[in-house]
Parts: C-alpha cells; sequence; structure tokens
C-alpha cells in the first residue's frame, strides 16, 4: 500500500449530495440484508411449534431454541470473518460474497434431514447474515449524505421487520394444514429469503465501491471517478449541486488494516468511553429481541393455547408495530438528536417491558391484550435496536468501521445467543409453565434497556448531521504539515 498523504473532497463531495435516484437504488439493494435477517428469524420463531411435531423432526422446546442460538453464532463468525475481509479487500466484493452464501445456505436448509443438518445449515445462513452486517452497514453511511445518515440507517435497519412482516404472511399459508402437509410447509418457508435475494442481486452487482474506502486504501483517482460518477447520475436526474467547500478536504495516510487484537487494543485504549457504549446498546438489544422474539411463538402455544398454525397471525400485529418504529420515530435521531433519542428509546421500552412482563406474570393478559402490549413495547425497541448499530457504524474511524461494527456485532450477538436458550428453559417442556419464571427473563431484559439508556445519556455521541470525518477523525489522518505539503504537491502537478 502506497506511504503518502492523500488529500480529498471525496467525503465532503459525497455529503453535499440532495437525496437522488442513486441513493434509493442504493438502499433497496443493500436494505434487503435487513429484511432476509428479519425474514430468517421470524421463519425460525414460527416453525418452532412445528418442528416439535413428529411429522417435522420432532424437537424438544429446548432444541428449538438451541437451534436459534445456532444460527446467531453463525450470525457471529460470518461477522468477524467479512468485517476483516471488508476492512481489507472492499465493500462491494464482501457484500456480493456475502449474499451468495446466505442464497446457498438457506436454499439448504429447505432438504435438511435431521436435527444435525438442519443446525448445519442454519450455522452457514447465520454466516452469510452476519457478513452482510459488517459490509452493508459500512457501504451505506460512507454513501448516504450526512443530513440523510440517521433517519435512512434507522429506516433501512427497520426493514428488518418487513422481512417478519413477509415471513408472517409466507408462513400463515405454509404453516396451514389444510393447505400443505406440516413436513412440506416449513421447508418451502426457507425458500422465501432465496427469492428475495435473487430479485435484487443484478440490482447489488451494479453498485459502487465506497469512495471513502478506495481513499483509506490509497486508490485516490478511483474514489474521485467513483465520485464523478454519481455526481453525474444525481445532476442527470434533475439535481443540481452545490459548490464543495475546500476547507472540508481530508488528509489520510493509507496504511494496512488492523487485525482484531490490534484492533480491541485500538479501540479501548483511543475510544473506551464509545467503546463501552457501544457495547452497552448492541448487547442489551440483541439478549431483548433475540430472547423474547425466537420464543414468541412457544409463549403463545404454551401459556395462552394459540395453535401453532394460528401463531402467524399474531406475529403479523408484532411484526408491524416494530416495522413502523423506526419509520415514525427516526428523522427525530436527526432533529432532536442522537442522545435524547437514543437515550429516550431504550430506557423507555425497558420500562415498558417490565410493566408489560408484570402483567403476563400475574395473570392479567391474553394472547390478543399481549400482543398489543408487546407491539406498543416494540415500536419504541424497534427504533432503539436501530439506533444500536447507527452508532456502532458511526462514531468509530472510517478505516476500521467494518471491524467495529463487526466486533461489536459479534460481542452482542454471543450474549444475545444465550436468550432463546435460556428463554426456552425459563418456558420448558412441563404442561403447566409457571409464569413467574418467564417474568425473571423479562425484568433482565428490561433492566439492560434501562441501563443502556442510562448510558446513552451520560456518554452518548452527538453525531446528527454531522460528517463521519468530524464525527470520527480518520485513524490514519495526517498533521496539518502533512496535508499541507500534500496539497501543495498536488496542485503543482495538476
Amino acid at each position: 500500500m502506497p506511504s503518502r498523504v492523500v488529500t480529498s473532497l471525496v467525503p465532503a463531495r459525497i455529503d453535499r449530495l440532495p437525496w437522488a435516484p442513486f441513493h434509493t437504488r442504493l438502499v433497496v439493494a443493500l436494505g434487503v440484508a435487513w429484511t432476509l435477517d428479519g425474514l430468517e428469524i421470524t421463519i425460525a420463531s414460527l416453525i418452532g411449534p412445528a418442528l416439535q411435531s413428529r411429522e417435522t423432526l420432532g424437537l424438544g422446546t429446548v432444541a428449538v431454541g438451541r437451534a436459534a442460538s445456532i444460527y446467531l453464532v453463525g450470525e457471529v463468525a460470518g461477522a468477524l470473518v467479512f468485517g476483516y475481509l471488508s476492512d481489507r479487500l472492499g465493500r462491494r466484493r464482501l457484500f456480493i460474497a456475502t449474499l451468495a452464501l446466505y442464497l446457498f445456505a438457506n436454499g439448504l436448509t429447505a432438504f435438511a434431514f435431521d436435527y444435525a443438518s438442519f443446525v448445519a445449515c442454519r450455522f452457514l445462513a447465520g454466516a452469510g447474515i452476519g457478513g452482510e452486517y459488517a459490509a452493508v452497514n459500512s457501504a451505506i453511511d460512507e454513501l448516504i449524505p450526512a443530513p440523510y445518515r440517521g433517519h435512512t440507517d434507522l429506516a433501512i435497519n427497520g426493514t428488518y421487520w418487513l422481512g417478519a412482516i413477509l415471513g408472517t404472511l409466507g408462513e400463515a399459508v405454509l404453516l396451514d394444514p389444510a393447505l400443505l402437509p406440516p413436513h412440506v410447509g416449513w421447508r418451502l418457508g426457507f425458500l422465501l429469503g432465496p427469492l428475495i435475494g435473487l430479485a435484487i442481486w443484478t440490482l447489488r452487482g451494479r453498485l459502487p465501491e465506497s469512495p471513502r474506502w478506495l481513499l483509506t486504501h490509497g486508490h485516490v483517482a478511483e474514489a474521485e471517478r467513483t465520485v464523478a460518477a454519481i455526481e453525474r447520475e444525481v445532476e442527470a436526474a434533475g439535481y443540481p449541486l452545490s459548490p464543495v467547500d475546500e476547507t472540508a478536504a481530508v488528509a489520510i495516510e493509507p496504511r494496512r488494516p488492523l487485525g482484531y487484537g490490534s484492533l480491541a487494543r485500538t479501540l479501548f485504549r483511543t475510544y473506551p468511553a464509545r467503546s463501552v457504549l457501544s457495547l452497552s446498546l448492541m448487547v442489551s438489544q440483541s439478549f431483548l429481541y433475540n430472547a423474547i422474539f425466537f420464543t414468541y411463538g412457544l409463549v403463545l402455544t404454551h401459556f395462552y393455547g394459540v395453535a401453532p398454525s394460528a401463531v402467524p397471525r399474531f406475529f403479523f400485529a408484532f411484526a408491524a408495530g416494530n416495522f413502523l418504529g423506526p419509520l415514525t420515530l427516526g428523522r427525530f435521531f436527526d432533529t432532536v438528536g442522537r442522545k435524547p433519542m437514543i437515550a429516550g428509546t431504550y430506557a423507555g421500552s425497558g420500562l415498558l417491558l417490565a410493566l408489560t412482563g408484570w402483567l403476563f406474570a400475574i395473570g392479567a393478559l391474553g394472547a390478543v391484550s399481549q400482543t398489543i402490549l408487546w407491539c406498543i413495547v416494540f415500536f419504541v425497541a424497534s427504533a432503539a435496536a436501530s439506533s444500536a448499530y447507527l452508532t456502532c457504524s458511526e462514531i468509530f474511524p472510517l478505516e476500521i468501521r467494518a471491524q467495529a461494527i463487526a466486533l461489536f456485532f459479534a460481542a452482542a450477538q454471543l450474549c444475545g445467543a444465550a436468550g432463546p436458550w435460556v428463554f426456552g428453559h425459563l418456558i420448558g417442556d412441563q404442561a403447566a409453565p409457571e409464569r413467574a419464571r418467564l417474568f425473571y427473563g423479562y425484568a433482565v431484559a428490561a433492566l439492560a434497556m434501562v441501563q443502556a439508556g442510562v448510558t446513552e445519556a451520560l456518554i452518548g455521541v452527538r453525531a446528527e448531521r454531522t460528517a463521519l470525518e468530524d464525527v470520527a477523525r480518520p485513524l490514519f489522518a495526517a498533521d496539518e504539515t502533512s496535508a499541507a505539503q500534500s496539497a501543495g504537491r498536488r496542485r503543482a502537478g495538476s
């Protein structure tokens, strides 16, 4: 890699762009990662009761929870491996490779013949989705202009629940024994994701590499050409471009990317408060969602006597509430600000969950009222969870962005992976499960969310409507003298 200082207006040129069809295409092509993950986790949750049937795989409650945990462990492995490669090989190569892995593994899941083959396929599918989080989050934040970054990121993360809605609608048909035999319906459900992935394959392949990534790896000319091509497309669509502030140039000395050991030392020595904040936000929302979402179908069937074939109808309302949360509240993260909104949604959803859990424990709720209250809780919690990914992707330097996302995502999923397993044990296989035992799990999840909200209020970062390079100075930013010398050389050579 060239050992010279490069000075460029590439970041400033990206951030001054108006919203144009290019950005819409970017959001559609890359945002599908969350749709696919939502689809996957919804299907896994909804088929839980079906997989307990002797006509399918005949699994116990704990085995269902364990399979969900193995999918999450796969996400951890994928995030770490592909996050490492994304900072080295580029965002574009990786968001193509991870989608291909997901399509292949998920297609195989539909043909699983026993528990071992089922969880092996789920692990690989999770690895593909985990890799998507690192590569796609980085690419989106590096290509979306600063004024739109907050609510765009939340809306994209919210499409997780669009996937959940699609999964709910699909499984409502596929799990209906009047339409399909139980041993066929759950298999067809795992083909829904690959169909969506194939539909956007060509669109994703036409997206450019992140100009910011190109810049930090010394490919200045290619970065300039990429931004120029985007600018021409924006202008051709009828959107005039404002002048670029010459003082907004960044000076970076490209260097070899860090390994995870050096990355961890850098994060916790140079950015200790931001690292603690990221861990707190990511771990709390991961435990909350994985614990409740993966076992929601079990709660409905074991405590409220809902038939497995009727579970998708309850999931539809739950998923719709989650989908609308980030869409409705997202703009306030760019106007009211990151700190008050993140702190408020985390603490608020935690308190609402504690209240709902208490009402559940005393037997004051039915299947419908439980679903309504959880819709309210997760309308708020969904915006909070989406803001965790936004935070991790914008408060660290661009040279280590994908790996930082991967590291905190992995830590969160390792903790969150215990959620379905723990809640599966709390529900148990007994004929009359105890409500009090499950309430303890809800209380822990609620406390974790409130704690994360307090942490955000104390050490959160004000990143709204601010260039990424101002939120976190590039790790290998050149000093002012080197920058001036580099700029002088460029002017002399022009």
